[in-house]
């Protein structure tokens, strides 16, 4: 059966490829060297395969239809989605998909309960794009790309988050195969894309947050961080945290430890991330 050897969520700002040059030079200096330590992770675990999670920015579903999730089937992806190309300012790429392991995800949950919706055309924006420039940058572990849900209402609750992270894991480690799989959350920290916060980070949330992740309890997480919270902090964007609870129900009641965390005005959102250190 696949192992799990690697749980992640950091942010994935188009600011930290596509104008990262505006920020101060330590937040620069900050910024990379957080991402190289993710990267350094990731490379020891040795993952095979990676099933991220991430929001999908209106690129992919219409506004009065989007799934709570979308798991990719295809065998090859691109991007950047040709609209964010100059945007996220990364070289276009190309990254293998696991369509075995997609299919098998969405059998399983909804073995579990959850009804996933799936697709081989998914466009990806800097979702993807910015987190595998840094972490991945040659591209050459496969990726299932779940996108979901974190800018129309209805939301998923963030228990259902938690739960659905906890079914992935289980549809993980029932795949009947040997490899080793990364999970990788991405969006967020305090971010208001557009909106009236939207040349501001909310560092004091975004502190919060970070801490509350490293207590390791997962209940207390749930309680404290809800939709309304992460709004306060940012109604456009800071939602996207709602994948973070993904991958903290994928990680098990573990504590998280942060990264690094980079509250970048020029960026204009809180940058950060971190790791469930899952392998023993």
């Amino acid at each position: 059966m696949a192992e799990i050897v690697s749980v992640i969520a950091l942010a994935h700002a188009p600011g930290a490829t596509g104008w990262l040059d505006k920020a101060p030079r330590d937040e620069q200096e900050a910024l990379l060297a957080g991402y190289a330590r993710m990267a350094d992770n990731l490379h020891e675990a040795r993952p095979d395969v990676i099933v991220g999670i991430a929001n999908d920015h209106l690129l992919n579903f219409p506004m009065e239809h989007v799934p709570d999730w979308c798991v990719g089937t295809a065998e090859r992806w691109r991007g950047p989605a040709e609209w964010f190309r100059d945007w996220v300012n990364v070289q276009e790429y190309e990254v293998k998909g696991r369509r075995d392991l997609a299919r098998h995800i969405v059998r399983d949950a909804a073995r579990q309960g959850f009804n996933l919706a799936f697709s081989d055309r998914l466009l990806f924006d800097d979702n993807w794009s910015v987190p595998l420039h840094f972490l991945t940058p040659r591209h050459d572990v496969p990726l299932v790309p779940i996108h979901m849900n974190c800018v129309m209402p209805p939301l998923p609750a963030p228990r259902r988050c938690f739960e659905f992270g906890r079914a992935l894991r289980s549809a993980v480690e029932s795949w009947s195969s040997e490899a080793r799989v990364a999970i990788m959350a991405t969006g967020g920290l305090s971010h208001d894309p557009g909106g009236p916060k939207y040349f501001a980070v909310d560092e004091a949330f975004d502190r919060w947050f970070l801490k509350l992740l490293a207590v390791g309890d997962s209940e207390r997480v749930l309680r404290e961080v809800t939709i309304e919270r992460m709004m306060a902090a940012g109604d456009g964007g800071t939602v996207e945290l709602l994948a973070w609870l993904v991958a903290m129900g994928a990680a098990g009641e573990r504590s998280a430890r942060t990264e690094f965390y980079v509250p970048s005005v020029p960026l204009r959102c809180g940058m950060g991330g971190v790791d469930w250190q899952v392998r023993v």
